[in-house]
């Protein structure tokens, strides 16, 4: 019966040493201070308010960290491909962190929203509306198509 007793303890004991073993290879890459560094580079729209966009449509954006200006690709409003260009601004926010807003080129105007960002790593980052908590972007890294960007 001891027999018996010690042989189920550990048949027990390895089962929950393996059950928790997967764990440690899990990692989680630590959100970045929200400056204009790291948000330098290209970009592009993964999902707005948790869908992807319709099939066919893009929106590409670079930052440029020196002189804080972006470029935007998108044909979200055309039937052609758009650039808009202009100069972003980063604020921090006391109450809920890092606020993204900016001005297009040519008296086009401001940016429909300004954004808190959330969850910025090397990879990805996501947008909300300040004025609308259900308004979410979520941008991904990416390289610009060439024939969008005329190179």
């Amino acid at each position: 019966m001891k027999d018996l007793f010690k042989i189920m303890f550990l048949a027990v004991l390895s089962m929950m040493m393996v059950a928790c073993g997967g764990d440690d290879d899990v990692v989680v890459e630590p959100s970045l201070d929200v400056t204009p560094h790291n948000i330098a580079g290209q970009w592009r729209v993964e999902s707005w308010n948790g869908s992807p966009l319709a099939e066919g449509s893009f929106v590409y954006i670079e930052f440029e960290r020196a002189d804080r200006q972006f470029t935007m690709y998108q044909n979200l409003d055309s039937a052609q491909a758009r650039t808009l260009t202009g100069r972003y601004y980063i604020e921090n926010a006391a109450d809920n962190g890092a606020i993204i807003r900016g001005n297009y080129d040519y008296g086009v105007g401001e940016w429909a929203h300004r954004y808190y960002v959330r969850n910025l790593t090397t990879e990805s980052m996501t947008w909300v509306a300040k004025d609308n908590a259900d308004d979410v972007t979520v941008y991904v890294r990416c390289e610009i198509p060439a024939e969008l960007a005329g190179e």
